[in-house]
C-alpha cells in the first residue's frame, strides 16, 4: 500500500492521488470535483479503467476519502475494484492514476485494463 493512503471500506485512496484531486480542483475552481473512477467492458485484456471528475454523486455511488478529498465508484464498478487502491503516479512517461486491483489476474502493457 503507499505511504499515506487512507482506507474506507475496501478502496483505498493514497495520499499522492488525494493531492493530485485537490491541485486539480483548485484549478478548474471547482472544490466539490470528485475523482469517479468507473470499470467498462474492453480494453486490451478485457475491462478498463475510465476516470472522469465528476461533481454530482449518484444513487448507487460509494465515496472513499483521504484528506478530505473523494473518490467516486458505482456499485457494479466497486464489485471488480475490492481492495484497490487508486494512486497517482509521475515517471518518465507521463504523470497518472493508477489502480493497484488485487482482483486483476493479468494487466495489460498500459496499465489502462485488466482481466480477472
Amino acid at each position: 500500500m503507499p505511504d499515506g493512503a487512507s482506507q474506507s471500506n475496501n478502496v483505498q485512496l493514497s495520499a499522492n492521488a488525494a493531492k493530485r484531486i485537490g491541485e486539480i480542483c483548485k484549478s478548474e475552481g471547482n472544490l466539490q470535483l470528485m475523482l469517479r473512477l468507473a470499470v467498462l467492458g474492453g480494453g486490451c485484456s478485457g475491462f478498463q479503467y475510465k476516470f472522469d471528475l465528476d461533481d454530482k454523486v449518484n444513487d448507487d455511488d460509494k465515496i472513499f476519502e483521504n484528506s478530505g478529498t473523494k473518490l467516486v465508484i458505482d456499485e457494479v464498478s466497486l464489485d471488480l475494484l475490492e481492495g484497490a487502491v487508486v494512486d497517482f503516479k509521475e515517471d518518465l512517461g507521463g504523470s497518472f492514476f493508477a489502480v493497484e486491483n488485487p482482483n486483476a489476474a493479468a494487466n495489460c502493457g498500459c496499465g489502462a485494463s485488466f482481466s480477472i
